[in-house]
């Protein structure tokens, strides 16, 4: 009788199989009979018992690793058994639990006070850029300091991005609700900045930019509806039509081409390779470009209005986020291109912002009008890994281009730097 409810008090259990692609983790792939309400931690500690003489030193102290759990393609958040029955997975057969060293929580780094909301924020290498509400521009370092503001346009910057960087100088373009586009060079040496042209062709607010990977072109989108394609060489001059100037010597510059197709604002824009572009819209489509010819290739339709995408080259995925607190996933690569791949809830008011990893092909991160910013796995849908705390307004821009800082830009006038410490070295 002692023994029967005892059996009852351990609950029924199941057959588990560890497997990891981490070799140095690597343990014997036999069964282990284990009760089937376990959850991470009770994993974390079976798998550090198995490896604990792989993972001692020469004094015989233990490293502690924590590890998450993959079952069925998806990270484990639940007990074991609600996990398979929410998976539709017998767990009569052996069940595969792949292992892999837990992601390490960003670290807060800094925050950069400006004077106004921050719409606009981009990073490469050293130097980060951000565009603000009270038309300015800033450079700053990566560490935090203030290099320079620099004036020119008439409207609030919503976009900004560098277009090359070297030891000595540094060329950006930044888009604005005046309507104009703008390409600056910065010397570095001097601390200097000087506007080289001024890109006239957009009748409404410009909202996005993005330049091509080799730096020659970018495109911009906005209210007006239209995509334009421009040189960013500062010495291009259309054939048919020679570049006026100003009074100051600034050049004007046409676009290279304009597309039509969208019905609403653009409010996203990405190269994602030097002749491909997609762009995302009000009009709850995504849109994927020949920027060669200018034809339409996919398109992508939703049924909300798009405020943001970001197209990965691990996984060959888009990202959105949408009038809602939802996050959707699309494989550009799918024939059944509409067809949403995945939804991520945790945002608790609409989503503005969203951007992948560019060495992680499960992470991304999000940042929205509850004050949030969260870093993602794919395999997680319901749960961030984790939240990226600071802001006290809505978040309005985030940058994740340099893999070792994520940042976020918002209304409480402030960029939040975080420090990714999951930064693989080469």
């Amino acid at each position: 009788m002692d023994r029967s409810k005892k059996k009852v008090d351990l609950g029924s259990q199941i057959q588990i199989k560890f497997i990891t692609k981490q070799e140095i983790y690597a343990v014997p792939e036999f069964p282990f009979a284990v009760d089937s309400k376990i959850q991470c931690e009770n994993l974390n500690k079976l798998v550090n018992e198995l490896l604990k003489d792989k993972l001692s030193d020469d004094n015989g102290v233990v490293k502690k690793v924590d590890f998450d759990f993959l079952v069925n393609g998806e990270l484990l958040r639940t007990p074991l058994d609600i996990h398979l029955t929410n998976k539709n997975v017998s767990s009569e057969s052996n069940v595969v639990v792949e292992y892999m060293e837990a992601t390490p929580s960003p670290e807060p780094m800094d925050c950069l006070i400006h004077d106004d909301w921050v719409s606009a924020i981009h990073s490469s290498g050293s130097w980060i850029i951000t565009g603000c509400y009270d038309n300015s521009i800033h450079i700053w370092t990566n560490k935090g300091k203030h290099k320079t503001g620099i004036s020119g346009h008439t409207g609030p910057v919503k976009a900004v991005q560098w277009i090359s960087v070297s030891n000595d100088s540094a060329t950006f373009v930044s888009g604005s609700q005046d309507q104009s586009i703008r390409v600056w060079d910065w010397d570095i040496k001097k601390g200097t900045t000087n506007c080289l042209q001024i890109g006239r062709g957009h009748e409404r607010s410009v909202e996005c930019i993005s330049v091509s990977p080799d730096s020659t072109r970018f495109a911009t989108g906005g209210w007006d509806t239209m995509l334009k394609i421009w040189s960013a060489d500062p010495n291009y001059e259309p054939a048919d039509k020679p570049a006026k100037k100003l009074k100051s010597e600034t050049k004007i510059m046409p676009p290279i081409m304009t597309l039509k197709g969208h019905k609403e604002n653009i409010s996203s824009v990405q190269f994602i390779n030097n002749s491909d572009l997609i762009t995302a819209s009000w009009d709850h489509t995504i849109k994927h470009w020949d920027g060669e010819i200018g034809g339409i290739k996919t398109e992508i339709v939703g049924n909300k209005s798009f405020f943001n995408h970001d197209y990965s080259d691990l996984n060959g995925s888009v990202i959105t986020c949408s009038s809602d607190r939802h996050i959707r996933l699309y494989d550009l690569r799918s024939k059944e291109g509409s067809l949403v791949k995945g939804t991520y809830s945790s945002h608790t008011q609409w989503v503005t912002t969203v951007r992948w990893s560019k060495t992680e092909e499960y992470q991304f991160v999000s940042g929205g009008y509850d004050n949030q910013m969260k870093l993602w796995d794919t395999r997680s849908p319901k749960v961030p890994l984790f939240e990226l705390t600071g802001h006290e307004e809505k978040v309005m821009c985030s940058d994740w281009s340099n893999q070792k800082l994520i940042l976020s830009g918002g209304a409480d006038n402030t960029v939040r730097i975080f420090k990714n410490k999951n930064v693989k070295t080469v």
